[in-house]
């Protein structure tokens, strides 16, 4: 049985370094460019893979150059593409996103036109959808939901893991307690640098500081290596403290590159970072 599925979005990214942003009507020369996989979902999966977790992905992409980059990408780290939908004369999610001196990004957005139909989803233990995956796939599994973009229609009962940044949880339900009020059974906000903060229907607190990256780079794609690496430590039945721990760390060490994903850490480089 697989262990997490993760559904929703994966896009092919193009990612510049700039030594700032452009005004309008402006120009910048960039210092490095990337292509690279992307997506909350998509990314949280290769997290789980680096970190010997048996992870599939459902989703859609286009027949496109696009597309095939997406698949190619998520099966190379070991990520069972075989229930991502490749659609027919339908273009793939892609983003375009500059990345500033001090490692912030700014990111522009194309849906695609590659939508993945309503489907079960295959036998689990955790399924983790982003904005894109929530209400489209239907499962016994344990649910994670990742809330960091806006979802529509957004219900926490029967939600076993809420996890939006500080921003979205405030917008949506005001706070934490708020939001175990709402049903969930877990939520854990995170903060970026400052770290992750959790609270449980048990009534229950933790404060997670953050892991300081000393060669960051980008703070692209943090979040979703944190639900990655959260979700594999939860897995493997570790207290919720040590999993949030992990996850802070994870995130961390994700900063160490340009793109989202080619830092992540393996399962033996995290352990070695959090025994250190």
């Amino acid at each position: 049985m697989t262990a997490v599925v993760c559904a929703g979005l994966a896009t092919r990214d193009t990612i510049w370094r700039v030594p700032g942003h452009p005004p309008e009507d402006g120009r910048v020369v960039a210092s490095e460019l990337l292509v690279a996989g992307g997506g909350p979902a998509a990314t949280a999966a290769v997290a789980l893979a680096r970190l010997g977790v048996e992870t599939a992905f459902l989703g859609a992409v286009g027949d496109d150059d696009a597309g095939a980059f997406v698949r190619d990408g998520l099966a190379a780290e070991g990520v069972d593409v075989s229930r991502l939908e490749v659609v027919a004369g339908a273009s793939t999610a892609q983003s375009a996103i500059l990345v500033g001196p001090a490692g912030a990004r700014t990111i522009v957005h194309h849906s695609g036109s590659a939508v993945a139909p309503r489907a079960p989803a295959p036998n689990c233990d955790w399924l983790h959808v982003d904005h894109c995956g929530y209400g489209q796939i239907a499962g016994e599994a344990r649910l994670s939901v990742d809330g960091g973009n806006p979802i529509e229609g957004l219900a926490l009962a029967g939600v076993d893991l809420y996890a939006p940044t500080e921003a979205a949880l405030h917008t949506q339900f005001g706070d934490g307690p708020a939001a175990i009020a709402a049903g969930a059974e877990l939520v854990v906000v995170t903060r970026g640098a400052a770290g992750s903060s959790a609270w449980t229907q048990a009534g229950e607190t933790f404060e997670t500081p953050g892991v300081p990256c000393a060669n960051a780079v980008s703070t692209l794609g943090a979040g979703d290596v944190f639900h990655g690496a959260l979700l594999a430590f939860l897995v493997r039945g570790a207290p919720l403290p040590d999993a949030l721990r992990a996850a802070n760390t994870a995130a961390s060490l994700s900063c160490r590159a340009l793109d989202g994903r080619s830092a992540i850490p393996t399962l033996h480089e995290l352990e070695r970072s959090l025994a250190a």
